[in-house]
């Protein structure tokens, strides 16, 4: 009997031991706390997290198939050289260049495609002309001056156009043609043998190569178009939410005391780290894009680089920023009310938090963000209460480990601070630039 009875309490400790696991998964998943507007926010990050992370998959799936679908309905046109006879009279077997030319510019997206375009383009026809010219030359000249003219002419223009490559302004913008330049120049200046069929040579490629062209942009452009105008617009957007979900996720570690460091949350932030290359990449193909939507010839795009590079520190700061969260919780309880600065790290992290869903939804809507008169006073509010806090921490009497601790969170604290006003004033800028409209 007692045996029996011991073994029905230890089933029934644990079953409270798994009700209490259970409860404590839950809250876990939820938090709440109060903003200076006078409500409670109660979010569950996980569930949205993972809700946005497979809506964001599940986009990019579905861009993926329609750029292939638009790949196979573009061969398909350009095999029309081949397979109708009166179109393979006109151009012969040089229908074969409209292929590789849908094959070698058709990119994900638009600008992309017509910037690619474009440059093959101008390196087939520069390259074409001063190839032909050099032949004439060369042909004119005859004898022994024939092959010096030639290459001489591949030395020189061939020497020159790898230089310009290297230029960084022209290397980030026009790299391809000038690649093409290269090949065009020496295919058609070295097999010109007679001027006659250099010319000939020269009419049917630019011909094939044009309609492969044609073929790429209409595609590309009224069929399910796919703009890096708009997926830089989107990421820059989506930066903002992950930043400040990144900083209410280590809020709410610090509030309710967890003791494991948050590193599901600041992955979105080490994630952001590694952006640049991307943003200068979808820069440099949305000013090939003509107008479309809400982004116009104009529009300032260098302000997205700008604004990247800030949220790239800020993403940095906010990695330390999760550490110190955790570290700062032993501060001397006894030497330091523990209380006040608690409460003005929540007050900062909520400022901070706010701010950057105010300044992501000013770019989403494109409308002015109203930093001076909405956003600066409340972080120059936050910026006082930090540095009286950095003086009660100088003056408090602590330990050396308790006065690190607290220091370095109000400094990183301080540090968010001045990057999120930095971002404020950039998207101001990028407004009246852009021209958003007011609320």
């Amino acid at each position: 009997m007692e045996s029996t009875t011991e073994h029905q309490h230890v089933i029934s400790m644990t079953n409270v031991v798994g009700d209490k696991q259970q409860e404590e998964e839950e809250r876990r998943s939820q938090f709440s706390f109060p903003t200076f507007r006078g409500k409670k926010i109660h979010c569950s990050l996980v569930p949205i997290t993972s809700y946005l992370r497979d809506k964001k998959k599940s986009e990019q799936d579905t861009k993926k198939v329609i750029h292939s679908i638009k790949v196979g309905v573009a061969l398909v046109l350009v095999s029309l050289l081949y397979l109708l006879d009166p179109l393979y009279e006109q151009v012969g077997e040089n229908a074969m260049w409209a292929i590789m030319t849908v094959v070698v510019i058709f990119e994900f997206t638009a600008g992309a495609t017509l910037g690619k375009g474009l440059n093959r383009g101008i390196g087939t026809i520069s390259g074409g002309g001063l190839g032909c010219l050099a032949a004439l030359v060369a042909q004119y000249v005859g004898g022994v001056g024939h092959p010096i003219i030639i290459g001489a002419s591949v030395f020189v223009f061939s020497a020159a156009a790898t230089y310009l490559r290297l230029v960084p302004n022209i290397k980030k913008r026009y790299d391809y043609g000038a690649i093409i330049f290269i090949l065009t120049f020496n295919l058609v200046a070295v097999s010109g043998i007679r001027a006659e069929e250099v010319l000939q040579l020269a009419r049917k490629r630019l011909l094939t190569i044009f309609l492969g062209f044609i073929v790429c942009i209409s595609v590309s452009i009224f069929v399910f178009p796919l703009w890096a105008s708009d997926e830089l617009h989107h990421s820059t957007v989506s930066r903002f939410q992950q930043l400040s979900s990144a900083i209410q996720g280590c809020l709410e570690d610090y509030v309710n005391e967890k003791e494991n460091e948050p590193k599901a949350r600041l992955g979105a932030c080490k994630s952001i780290l590694n952006t640049k290359s991307k943003d200068e990449s979808l820069v440099n193909f949305a000013k090939w894009e003509p107008w479309h939507g809400r982004f116009g010839f104009s529009y300032p795009w260098e302000k997205y680089l700008k604004i990247g590079d800030v949220l790239r520190e800020l993403a940095a700061i906010t990695v330390s920023l999760g550490s110190c969260l955790q570290s700062s919780r032993q501060v001397n309880r006894q030497t330091l009310g523990v209380h006040s600065v608690r409460e003005s790290a929540k007050e900062a992290c909520e400022t901070i938090w706010w701010t950057l869903r105010e300044l992501g939804d000013s770019i989403k809507e494109m409308t002015k963000c109203g930093a001076e008169a909405k956003l600066m006073p409340k972080l120059k509010v936050v910026r006082v209460e930090l540095d009286l806090l950095m003086g009660q921490t100088r003056m408090g009497g602590m330990e050396n480990s308790d006065v690190v601790a607290t220091g370095s969170l109000v400094f990183l604290l301080t540090e968010v601070v001045d990057k999120v006003e930095e971002l404020a004033k950039e998207i101001d800028q990028l407004g009246d630039l852009a021209a958003f409209r007011t609320h």
